[in-house]
């Protein structure tokens, strides 16, 4: 019970810090941790991690909203895009053999954070490029399946999918890009945690409300702080956590 309770913590604080800095997905940390730490099935761990994915993007769009960092009209499109799509990789999933889930969604914690330490996101609201209402419509719909079907089947690189998008294909400056996207994930979270519950069943219930209550609290320092840095400070601190948590549990399922 102490070790379930520590590892909660820290996942929770861990996934609600990359949530409010970068608008990553909290089943990115507490999936894989509840995975790896506790032995969870994955499909439970998922459900968890996506259930704590709400309040705290909710109270992170808020915040980044309040700061004029949010763009909701132009994100809704992808939001019933990804809505649709995120059903449909979370009953797939349920499928999916459970050791399979397990392991990508540690290389994938792994990988971002790398991505972020090496390329990180640095688009500005000057150099944003300029679409027509047609193109960036079909873009959001082909974009939004793919990452709802990501967000569904494994929570993980769901919402960091949804920040390169926004920035590189649809031309987003840094935070208005964080900003729409965990807009857009309290939605998608929510649906998702709610059709794992009922096709899985009811997750551990301490676990739940542990990794809910830190990852609301991360997300919110994290998010009033994230308003006021700087884009590579953001890109820096969320590669560093992304990739230790990344590499200690490459090594803790290798051994």
């Amino acid at each position: 019970m102490i070790a379930k309770i520590i590892v909660c913590i820290i996942a929770g604080l861990g996934a609600g810090i990359g949530t409010g800095f970068a608008g990553m997905s909290a089943a990115a940390v507490i999936s894989p941790m509840l995975i790896t730490f506790l032995g969870f099935p994955a499909y439970e761990a998922v459900g968890i991690a996506l259930a704590s994915d709400v309040l705290a993007s909710a109270i992170s769009a808020y915040t980044y909203g309040k700061h004029k960092n949010l763009d909701i009209k132009n994100g809704i499109i992808m939001l019933i895009s990804v809505l649709v799509f995120t059903l449909v990789g979370s009953f797939i999933a349920s499928r999916v053999p459970n050791r399979s889930m397990g392991s990508f969604s540690v290389i994938m914690t792994l990988l971002l954070g790398i991505k972020f330490l090496v390329k990180p996101v640095m688009t500005t609201k000057e150099n944003q490029a300029d679409k027509d209402l047609k193109t960036k419509v079909i873009q959001s719909i082909l974009c939004g399946m793919l990452i709802g079907f990501i967000c569904g089947f494994i929570g993980a690189g769901g919402g960091m999918m949804m920040l390169l998008i926004l920035t590189s294909v649809l031309g987003y400056e840094l935070k208005t890009a964080v900003g729409t996207s965990v807009f857009i994930m309290t939605f998608t979270a929510f649906t998702g945690a709610l059709s794992h519950f009922t096709i899985g069943g009811m997750p551990d219930i301490p676990a739940l409300i542990l990794c809910i209550l830190f990852t609301l609290l991360g997300a919110r320092l994290a998010a009033l702080f994230a308003n006021k840095a700087s884009a590579k400070t953001l890109n820096r601190a969320t590669g560093a956590v992304l990739t230790g948590l990344g590499a200690i549990m490459v090594v803790m399922n290798f051994l």
